[in-house]
């Protein structure tokens, strides 16, 4: 059953504030990044190519990509959660979160070109062979294939324009906006997390061993307790910022208290959620990566070796969540969409 806040899909909402940002952010990165053309130095030729042109074509491809397979964007996403649902939703949020970044910084810029080629060749496919249902229904017409050729030259000429510099972009986005933010990303993560840890405690209470942020399927009403509890989530939330960024000590006491309820709930929730037999639904890789974030979040208090643990957890977990999704995206049985 998909996930629903207020009779909403959370996963077909992804889907659409992705429609809205992919090409708010293709923008910003082509007006924030000094990107100039390698065949010219003409001021105007570089802003109407890298500033109008290149940053139009690659918003309607995606745009175009995210509508043609929203459903399947979204079936995916329903699919990952059960992949990933035997880690808490504390650490799903904060590591999908990063994840996102990675994308942003690396696979987004690599891939943008190739989705532009091939949303650009489907334009001219589904305008010429609008009452086929797939590619391979019967051959396609040489009118179809010259149609799909010429309107691949655009989003090729960006490419080439564009490709030289893309060294540039990721470097640009890498120490101007993951250098900058990490420590502050994982200061408010961490203390998150150290809310939400504390708040599980009193969801395992209040449901008899069954959390409902370690268990993927549980009963949906929304009990007044529930309140209460998210309540005193978020004051403890606030609490551990202002403890974090005025760099008390006793922070760190919280910290470790809220990595040992992680653990504690997650165990507690495993051998219940088994015994009862409350469709806890498992599977290997969900277990790589709660292993994976408890470890990394339990070494992130060594002041020592902190930025290192950071950045190595962080791009690994990011790379396991990436592979995942990618994975279930392109094995995902179309059937079940």
């Amino acid at each position: 059953m998909s996930k629903q806040i207020k009779g909403i899909i959370v996963s077909r909402l992804i889907v659409m504030i992705s429609i809205i940002l992919v090409p708010i952010a293709i923008f910003l990165i082509f007006n924030l990044v000094e990107f100039s053309l390698w065949f010219s130095d003409d001021p105007a030729l570089n802003f109407w190519i890298l500033n109008v042109l290149c940053p139009l074509v690659f918003s309607v491809s995606w745009l175009f990509f995210l509508i043609l397979f929203a459903n399947r964007f979204a079936a995916t996403i329903e699919a990952m959660d059960k992949t990933v649902g035997v880690v808490p939703l504390r650490l799903r949020f904060f590591f999908g979160l990063n994840a996102l970044f990675i994308l942003f910084i690396f696979v987004f810029p690599l891939i943008t070109p190739i989705v532009s080629i091939l949303s650009f060749a489907s334009m001219a496919w589904r305008l010429t062979t609008f009452r086929k249902e797939s590619w391979d229904d019967s051959e396609i017409s040489f009118g179809t294939k010259f149609l799909m050729i010429l309107f691949s030259i655009l989003p090729v000429f960006c490419t080439i324009v564009i490709l030289p510099q893309y060294i540039l972009l990721s470097i640009f986005l890498w120490e101007n906006i993951w250098m900058p933010l990490l420590p502050i990303i994982f200061i408010i993560s961490v203390c998150l997390c150290t809310a939400l840890a504390i708040g599980s405690l009193f969801y395992l209470v209040a449901n008899k061993g069954v959390s409902e942020y370690e268990q993927i399927f549980v009963d949906t009403s929304t009990p007044k307790y529930v309140w209460n509890i998210r309540i005193l989530e978020i004051f403890l939330f606030l609490f551990f910022l202002f403890l974090a960024f005025g760099n008390f000590a006793l922070i760190d006491f919280f910290y470790y208290l809220g990595f040992v309820i992680v653990a504690f709930v997650a165990i507690v929730n495993f051998i219940n959620g088994k015994r009862r037999d409350v469709s806890f639904k498992s599977h290997f890789l969900g277990y790589l990566l709660a292993a994976v974030f408890m470890g990394s979040n339990f070494l992130i208090f060594n002041a020592d070796l902190a930025l290192i643990i950071q950045e190595v957890s962080l791009i690994t977990s990011a790379i396991v969540f990436i592979l995942i999704f990618f994975y279930t995206f392109f094995r995902f049985d179309e059937s079940e969409i």
